[in-house]
């Protein structure tokens, strides 16, 4: 015999202004009915709070990035909130796992085809600097092949550590000037790395 569903006779009712958090609003004039800022700011609030991640996972780090993506951790919480496994609609690549070296050309070409502004996340110590993987075929470190923005210790790092990465990132992109990517360092940077 099934038991009877006992609903909850005295609910809490949501207090949803405890709930959500609004994004800070950057500097600028405001008065009735108007607000006045600079554009680079409006712009980089909006690429702080929309990065759309592309996992690139190949060992025991990407599980540890599902659990992250997961409810408990709730990655979209940060506005990474769509997953895409294209390049051209992702502007923040996370590699997590060992990549061997037949792997890097295909790794590079990712990159090459995410559209500017892009960042690289390395997720653990595989990504990071080959971990304990210290062989003729393993990559030690993807930044031989592409540039990286922020490294996530661990291995593999837990998902805290993944979710500080990511609001790294996010502090990056809140602050970089639209004009970085056109600068002498940044091509000289590039070109380092035989990237037009």
């Amino acid at each position: 015999m099934s038991r009877p569903v006992r609903f909850n006779i005295h609910p809490k009712q949501p207090d949803i202004h405890d709930n959500i958090a609004l994004a800070e609003m950057p500097d600028g004039l405001n008065g009735e009915g108007y607000f006045a800022t600079n554009l680079e700011k409006v712009v980089a609030l909006g690429r702080k709070n929309s990065l759309w991640p592309l996992p690139f996972a190949t060992s025991c780090c990407g599980i540890e990035f599902m659990a992250t993506a997961a409810a408990n951790y709730d990655l979209a919480r940060f506005g990474a909130e769509r997953m895409a496994f294209t390049p051209r609609q992702c502007d923040l690549l996370m590699v997590m796992g060992t990549i061997a070296k037949k792997m890097a050309p295909i790794l590079k070409e990712v990159y090459l085809q995410m559209a500017e502004p892009r960042w690289v996340m390395a997720v653990g110590a595989c990504a990071s600097s080959g971990g304990i993987f210290d062989t003729y075929s393993v990559l030690q470190g993807i930044d031989q092949v592409i540039p990286v923005d922020v490294y996530v210790p661990g291995c593999p790092p837990r998902p805290e550590a993944i979710l500080d990465g990511f609001m790294r990132i996010q502090d990056l992109a809140g602050n970089e000037s639209l004009r970085r990517r056109n600068s002498e360092h940044y091509k000289a940077l590039m070109g380092s790395y035989d990237i037009q």
